[in-house]
């Protein structure tokens, strides 16, 4: 089964406000089985138009693990903690398996 990655682009208005949602979601990536692969405030865009100033990348164990972190009691708690302090972007991109 293929990994799972979420990507987040954050355009941040509250740095205080993520602050807090960091450590409120924290717990609950631990929990989800979360692998941080990236933080970047300045990602270097090659082509188009990049949303926001903070990319985040998190791996999973698949896609099913992924939206149940998504979904899951205690990311729901902190989200709304994201979401006052910054307007994002967030996918799953499923990963690649040689054949």
């Amino acid at each position: 089964m293929p990994k799972a990655y979420v990507i987040l682009t954050e355009a941040v208005r509250d740095p205080a406000g993520m602050a807090a949602y960091g450590r409120a979601a924290a717990p609950s990536m631990a929990e989800g089985g979360a692998r941080v692969l990236a933080v970047d405030t300045g990602p270097q865009v090659l082509e188009g138009d990049w949303h926001g100033d903070q990319t985040v990348v998190l791996e999973f164990e698949s896609v099913d693990a992924a939206r149940a972190w998504y979904a899951s009691a205690a990311y729901t708690r902190a989200k709304p903690l994201r979401q006052a302090a910054a307007d994002t972007n967030a996918v799953i991109v499923t990963g690649f398996v040689r054949r």
